[in-house]
């Protein structure tokens, strides 16, 4: 995974651990009939954890982007292009 400077893969990567023993634990509560709204809560709760993740990441990749310039000084379109649709779907998910 190739990242800036603003995140290291190493912090990346412990969230990731994290949000793994969050939906470890999910599936520990449905397996032993937990009540259901404390299930959502979990579930909600991972949800933005890993929302969390995908923010870290897109704005590792923006300020990526933004180093390489075009010759005119601008940010390559395929660039802008493609941070344009992660934008798109981390909002639709």
């Amino acid at each position: 995974m190739t990242t800036g400077t603003r995140s290291s893969p190493l912090a990346l990567e412990v969230r990731l651990h994290r949000i793994e023993g969050q939906v470890r634990g999910i599936n520990a509560m449905l397996t032993d009939d937990k009540d259901c709204i404390d299930i959502l809560t979990q579930v909600a709760a991972t949800t933005r954890a890993l929302q969390a993740v995908a923010l870290l990441l897109l704005d590792d990749h923006l300020h990526q982007c933004l180093r390489r310039l075009d010759p005119a000084g601008r940010p390559h379109e395929e660039q802008v292009e493609q941070a344009a649709r992660a934008i798109a779907r981390l909002v639709r998910s």
